[in-house]
């Protein structure tokens, strides 16, 4: 856990978060509003995510349900309140309180949690009407990591998920997501997993095995987001680079 984040400092990493990823995005001829910062709050609590909020961040993302749950409802009576993304490991018996919570899902890695969500925003929908498809990405373990979830990457295994989950109405896969192996020089292990996902993405649009193209790379943390705006990422899930004690 970090300690209590003054504001000050919270405004000083936030614009350095977004100075780097302006940075990188140019350094590849993207426009900066092509990335959406996604605050990654796990390890904080509400109020630092509410100063965050004043800052003029609009996306907040959390790993755990049932940590997740608390921090969202304390913004339930906010006129304009963040977008709420779980970008954790999502198990089908917590799929009620995702469909509940969070308008994205970044962890969708089996067809079991597509459907398990499918049914827990059907009854939603019964009981208060017509609700906006929850947006949902796929996981891809691309490194191969076996103590990490996701798909296989390869793209006939992703498409095997994409075609039924495309039956499925309160759904709209947008993208995919994966997660680089943590090393001190981010640089010849994160790239080319930001570039695998890139080129899977493309793959599966090439294939026209969904009923939309997917748009969205969900790549790039704290150590490495930089090199997935390079490589495209459209969300960048960061954390700790926003709550780190002030530099000189």
């Amino acid at each position: 856990m970090f300690d209590a984040i003054p504001v000050e400092s919270l405004k000083r990493n936030l614009a350095r978060v977004r100075q780097r990823i302006a940075a990188a995005a140019a350094k590849v001829s993207r426009p900066p509003d092509a990335v959406k910062l996604v605050a990654v709050t796990k390890y904080v609590g509400v109020p630092e995510i509410r100063a965050l909020v004043e800052l003029g961040v609009t996306d907040i993302g959390e790993s755990r349900v049932q940590d997740a749950e608390q921090k969202i409802q304390a913004f339930e009576a906010a006129p304009a309140g963040p977008h709420w993304h779980l970008v954790g490991h999502l198990q089908t018996n917590k799929a009620d309180k995702a469909a509940r919570l969070f308008q994205t899902v970044h962890s969708v890695d089996s067809i079991r949690v597509a459907q398990a969500l499918h049914k827990e925003l059907q009854k939603l929908a019964g009981k208060t009407g017509a609700r906006q498809a929850l947006t949902c990405l796929l996981e891809v373990n691309v490194a191969g990591e076996a103590a990490k979830f996701g798909l296989p990457p390869a793209a006939p295994e992703i498409a095997a998920l994409l075609r039924p989950a495309a039956e499925l109405s309160t759904l709209r896969i947008v993208g995919l997501m994966t997660l680089a192996p943590y090393a001190e020089n981010a640089e010849p292990v994160a790239r080319p997993v930001f570039r695998r996902l890139r080129e899977l993405r493309d793959e599966l649009n090439a294939q026209h095995c969904y009923p939309h193209a997917l748009t969205e790379l969900s790549m790039g943390m704290t150590q490495d987001y930089w090199i997935a705006v390079e490589e495209g990422a459209t969300l960048v899930r960061v954390g700790s680079a926003l709550f780190e004690a002030a530099q000189p």
